[in-house]
This record gives C-alpha cells, sequence and structure tokens, in this order.
C-alpha cells in the first residue's frame, strides 16, 4: 500500500547574515561597488518594485544554511524596497535577483570566481557583470533560453536589457551612464550634488520669501495713500 508523503518540514534554520568576509580588500575595489549598487538605487528610487543590495547575502534554497553568495551589487526587480537580514529567495516570490556585479580585488582567485560564476548561472542571474578596476576589464554575460550564459562579446557601449545601464570606455577608463544618460556619480559627487540641490531649493525659498516682503510693503504704502489693493 503506497502511503502519501507529509510536505517537506524544516527544522528552524539560521540563516547567517554575514559571511565572515570583508565587503572590500582595498579602497579601489570599495569605490566601484559603492558607485554601482549607489548609483543603481539612484536609477530606480521611484521604483517601489525594485530591490537593490550591497554585499548582501543570497540564500536561493530553503533549509540550506551553507548554500548562499553575497554580489557585490544586486538588483532584484518585481521585490519591495526595505530592510533585510539577507536575501532568502523562498521569501522573495521566488524571484533571484535578476542582475549581479562582482568587482575583483587582487585577493580572488579563479577557483572563487568559477564558483560564483557556476552559482549565478545555476540559481536564475540573468546578467553578470564582472569588473577589474586595476586592469580595467570588464566583462558581461546574459543567460541565454537554453538558461546557460553568453559572454557578450562587446561590452564597450553596451547597455544591459534590465537595467537600460551603457556601459562605456571612455579615453580608456569604464564610465556608466543611466538610461537619462546622467553619468554615475561616485557617492563624494552624489553628495556634492545633493548639496547643491539643497542650496538651490534653500536660494529659491529665500527669493519667493523677499518677493512676498516686498509685495506686502506695496500693499502697505497703498493702504497708507487710502487705496484698498485688495479692491483693486
Amino acid at each position: 500500500m503506497l502511503q502519501s508523503s507529509a510536505p517537506t518540514q524544516f527544522a528552524e534554520i539560521t540563516y547567517p547574515t554575514s559571511d565572515g568576509k570583508p565587503m572590500a580588500e582595498n579602497t579601489l575595489q570599495f569605490e566601484w561597488i559603492v558607485l554601482i549598487k549607489e548609483n543603481c538605487e539612484r536609477l530606480f528610487a521611484d521604483r517601489p518594485d525594485v530591490f537593490v543590495a550591497g554585499d548582501l547575502l543570497w540564500y536561493p534554497v530553503e533549509g540550506h544554511n551553507t548554500l548562499c553568495l553575497a554580489p557585490d551589487t544586486m538588483v532584484s526587480f518585481g521585490r519591495p524596497k526595505g530592510y533585510r537580514g539577507s536575501y532568502q529567495q523562498w521569501n522573495e516570490a521566488d524571484i533571484a535577483p535578476q542582475v549581479v556585479f562582482e568587482i575583483l580585488s587582487p585577493g580572488n582567485r579563479l577557483k572563487e570566481m568559477a564558483k560564483k560564476f557556476e552559482f549565478y548561472q545555476t540559481y536564475g542571474v540573468e546578467e553578470y557583470y564582472l569588473y577589474d578596476p586595476d586592469r580595467n576589464d570588464l566583462t558581461g554575460w546574459l543567460v541565454g533560453q537554453d538558461g546557460y550564459f553568453r559572454a557578450i562579446e562587446e561590452m564597450n557601449e553596451w547597455t544591459s536589457p534590465r537595467l537600460g545601464v551603457r556601459f562605456c570606455f571612455n579615453d580608456g577608463s569604464l564610465t556608466l551612464y543611466g538610461p537619462d544618460e546622467k553619468k554615475f556619480l561616485s557617492f563624494t559627487e552624489l553628495s556634492q550634488r545633493a548639496d547643491q540641490e539643497t542650496q538651490r531649493a534653500d536660494q529659491e525659498t529665500q527669493r519667493a520669501d523677499r518677493e512676498a516682503q516686498r509685495v506686502e510693503q506695496l500693499m502697505a504704502q497703498l493702504r497708507s495713500l487710502g487705496v484698498d489693493p485688495d479692491l483693486s
């Protein structure tokens, strides 16, 4: 007599929020990680259904708390923004990050990068970009209909299908542009631009206040002459 199998039940499993590894090994790698992550956040700031994270552990399979990776930057379309200790795919409508970036450092080993390539291909990444800032070398892969990565033959002027981000080598150095053709800015440049926007807004407020005071003074002068400006 056949017996029906009960649904798989997972014991209480802890999914660590850190793998104990540093996010970056040097300042150049860190700068590129921040550049890409923060600018992707900016691109999709008005999209509540796009989640962007940096160095966040991604667990693709429930019950397997050692099967994980922390992409330098990942973008998940169809998932809400908000805090996460880790990206547990079964709690994310089973949506894998569609786009991931890795920034190489001198300490990365071929075996480690091969493992990441296999992981991203196996668990549903659509676009994978690997950049070596020391050598200024960018490689990209796009998943094919068969589920396997295909190398993007020419990365110069390549535009990401998902992000709309264009990769361009200007005078030999890599520059990224958003769909609005605005260049990706460093954290310092973004902060400076925010400060400039704040100053501009403050100046506009001050100008409006001065104009309102001038109008009020004119109205007071008219009243002193016996003219009611509210009736004119």
